[in-house]
C-alpha cells in the first residue's frame, strides 16, 4: 500500500508540474500580431474623404474614402450623377508589396487593379475582358493629389489590338462641405 501512495504523490506531482508549465507557456511573451501602421499603409490616404467629383465643368457623381479594419483598408462608395453605384475594397498587400484594389458595381462590373505609389500618385493596372469582344482589355487608373487638396483620377484603358492608352475618365476629386 505505501507503494500505492507514492505511485499516486509522483502523479499528482507530474499533473501539477505539467499544468505549471501549460499556464506558463500560456502567458509567455509571443510575438507582436502584425499591424497596418508602416508607411506604406499611409502611402493613399491623401483619396481619404468626402467628395463631389466632376469631369470637365460636369458633375460625374459623388464619392466617399473612408479607412476601416484598423486602417488596413480603405473603402470607396461611389455614386454617379445618373444613380448607379459601385464600391473598392483597397489595400496594401505586405506580402505581395503592392496595393490592390477590387471594384464592382451595380451593373456587374468588376476591376482587379495592382500597383503602388510612383513619384506621388497611386497608380494600379489589372486586365478584364471587354464584355462585348471578350478581348482583354488593360486598365490603368492614376489618382494624383493636387496642391489645393483636391484629387485628379485619371483611368486609361488599352485595348489588346491597340498599342495606345485611352482615356475613360478623367475627373477631378472636390472635397465635398
Amino acid at each position: 500500500m505505501l507503494w500505492s501512495t507514492n505511485r499516486y504523490a509522483t502523479l499528482t506531482a507530474s499533473t501539477a508540474l505539467l499544468w505549471n508549465l501549460g499556464a506558463m507557456a500560456e502567458t509567455a511573451p509571443s510575438a507582436p500580431a502584425p499591424t497596418c501602421d508602416s508607411v506604406e499603409y499611409r502611402q493613399f490616404d491623401f483619396w481619404i474623404g468626402r467628395w463631389s467629383v466632376v469631369e470637365g465643368e460636369q458633375p460625374a457623381g459623388r464619392n466617399t474614402i473612408e479607412p476601416d479594419l484598423k486602417r488596413c483598408a480603405l473603402f470607396e462608395s461611389w455614386t454617379s450623377v445618373d444613380g448607379s453605384r459601385g464600391r473598392s475594397i483597397n489595400f496594401y498587400d505586405r506580402s505581395r508589396h503592392r496595393w490592390h484594389q477590387t471594384w464592382i458595381d451595380d451593373r456587374g462590373g468588376a476591376l482587379e487593379l495592382d500597383g503602388g505609389l510612383v513619384s506621388g500618385s497611386m497608380i494600379l493596372e489589372g486586365e478584364r475582358p471587354d464584355p462585348k469582344t471578350n478581348m482583354s482589355v488593360r486598365h490603368r487608373i492614376t489618382w494624383t493629389p493636387q496642391r489645393d487638396g483636391s484629387v485628379r483620377q485619371h483611368w486609361q484603358m488599352m485595348k489588346a489590338e491597340k498599342s495606345t492608352w485611352e482615356t475613360v475618365f478623367d475627373g477631378l476629386y472636390k472635397r465635398s462641405q
